[in-house]
């Protein structure tokens, strides 16, 4: 299929469904439920004109792009000041709720698909254990829900992808063969070292520089305009590759780096953000829209009752247990609990992972990719249905009470 057919057809339902964006993201049925439903009917199995390789190298690259730039602008947004006084609930997640969700993970795909390696079902819990920024964005920012919550859920999708990636790429050299037993302890412990270091460092640097230059120019009348929307992305996308390039995590320098941006910033911080939130939107809906051809083809065509068991699995007791451990002792309520625990929507991490272990090729690897494909799938359509409803009955019942 001619590559310019599919940028056609992508740019003229991008342009279609701006149209009636704003509208649209006020229903249940909203954002990358629509833009995957799209992508379906367009796509090889519906009217055939789109046609996408989920193992080409422009896929992941697309996905981590939009990654980076959501997480940088989410990032870039948050209140400092709630943030500081309900840091223990976003530590608690990563720290104590991250691990516990990969080691669930691994458990039920154990049960579930016994003849299948050890470390390719390690590499399955740990592709499904990050939640997706931009797809959590209808609750992150639902002023209806606490700010708390809201601050919390955005801190935890932002870093936990990062963490993922040392221990991704750990399982994946492992499952490959490339890592034998003994080294498992210092390979993983320099990846981890390398991964959030190197990212952590750069996001803050970069950030920081990033910041004072904005500002510079600001004050001199240096740049206006259409100009002005353009710093903010390109200083997500610097964040990224240059911690990549240098071996750390992308993702993780691209949300300290906002973060760290958004911090310092004060003057036409808004005006900045909304530019970059636009093109964030822009990519994420192609991404999404492009993942949707690919449904019903490789590798979703791998559907069996043990990967919709896993799916419905991954999205629920794997996700909600830990969080519920993790917050132990907190005195959080129960409808707070099971809002944090339901709230953890797989997207485009779990996208980039999956294309990446689709390229290795690894014994087992079609299993793999397809039920972390249909999890994405099944999340899409449950957390897209319920995000808006159960964020609008939650901040109503919770309202000023303490979470």
């Amino acid at each position: 299929m001619n590559e310019y057919q599919v940028l056609m057809v992508s740019a003229a339902f991008a342009f279609a469904y701006s149209l009636v964006a704003t509208r649209a993201e006020r229903t249940p049925v909203n954002g990358a439920l629509v833009y995957v439903t799209i992508g379906l009917l367009l796509g090889p199995d519906g009217f055939g004109f789109v046609e996408f390789n989920f193992g080409s190298q422009g896929m992941r690259w697309l996905a981590e792009i939009t990654l980076a730039v959501v997480l940088f602008t989410d990032s870039a947004t948050s209140n400092l000041s709630v943030l500081r006084r309900f840091e223990f609930i976003p530590a608690r997640l990563l720290l104590i709720g991250l691990p516990l969700t990969i080691l669930c993970g691994f458990g039920l795909a154990v049960l579930l698909f016994p003849n299948s390696g050890f470390f390719s079902l390690a590499l399955l819990a740990t592709m499904l254990a990050p939640t997706d920024a931009a797809l959590g964005q209808a609750v992150v920012t639902n002023p209806k829900v606490p700010e708390a919550v809201r601050e919390s859920l955005n801190v935890e999708s932002g870093l936990n992808d990062g963490i993922c990636v040392p221990v991704l790429l750990l399982f994946l050299s492992m499952a490959a063969g490339e890592t034998d037993g003994w080294s498992v302890l210092s390979d993983g412990a320099l990846l981890a070292l390398k991964a959030i270091g190197i990212g952590g460092a750069i996001g803050l640097g970069l950030g920081f520089l990033g910041s004072h230059a904005v500002q510079f120019s600001q004050k001199r009348n240096l740049t206006e305009g259409s100009w002005m929307q353009i710093p903010v992305v390109a200083l997500a996308l610097l964040c990224f590759a240059s911690a990549q390039w240098l071996g750390g995590s992308g993702f993780i320098a691209s949300f300290v780096g906002g973060m760290t941006f958004g911090a310092l910033t004060r003057s036409h911080k808004q005006a900045l953000l909304e530019a970059a939130e636009g093109t964030g939107d822009a990519l994420a809906l192609i991404t999404w829209f492009l993942f949707g051809t690919l449904l019903f083809g490789f590798p979703f065509d791998g559907l069996s009752w043990q990967v919709f068991v896993y799916a419905i699995g991954s999205l629920t007791v794997v996700r909600i247990l830990p969080v519920f451990l993790s917050v132990v002792g907190l005195q959080l309520r129960l409808d707070t609990r099971l809002f944090l625990g339901w709230f953890g929507p797989r997207g485009l991490a779990s996208i980039v992972f999956a294309v990446m272990v689709a390229d290795a090729e690894i014994p087992g690897g079609e299993v793999v990719v397809s039920t972390a494909a249909w999890t994405v799938v099944l999340s899409i359509v449950l957390h897209g249905l319920s995000a808006n409803p159960v964020a609008r009955a939650y901040g109503q019942r919770v309202g000023n009470q303490k979470v």
